[in-house]
């Protein structure tokens, strides 16, 4: 099976928060091809998570996983370690008071 382009994915799923009304922007453009992406999904109260993908062992299955939770201030020096180990990568952060960032919706793993 192939595998989405890095800047297809990323603009699908900016269209999905932009149909459910929850704002997204791309902080850090990657590679369009390859690129790794991390959501940070802040959620305006100073507080913040960040997903990166990875893949669940047991099933094979590509799934979110929290990379980094709690300070937003914290979580942005996360991403900037991040990206001193790979220039490539991809930054989307949602900004959503509820929390909500779709990760765990269908299509999207």
């Amino acid at each position: 099976m192939s595998r989405l382009t890095a800047s297809f994915w990323v603009s699908a799923y900016i269209a999905r928060l932009r149909l459910a009304d929850i704002p997204a922007f791309v902080v850090s453009h990657g590679d369009d091809t390859a690129g790794a992406v991390l959501v940070k999904q802040a959620t305006l109260d100073g507080q913040a998570t960040l997903f990166h993908r990875s893949f669940d062992l047991a099933t094979g299955d590509r799934t979110w996983a929290v990379l980094a939770q709690g300070a937003e201030r914290d979580v942005d020096a996360a991403i900037a370690r991040q990206r001193g180990f790979d220039p490539d990568l991809w930054v989307i952060e949602v900004e959503d008071r509820a929390g909500r960032h779709l990760l765990d919706e269908d299509g999207l793993a």
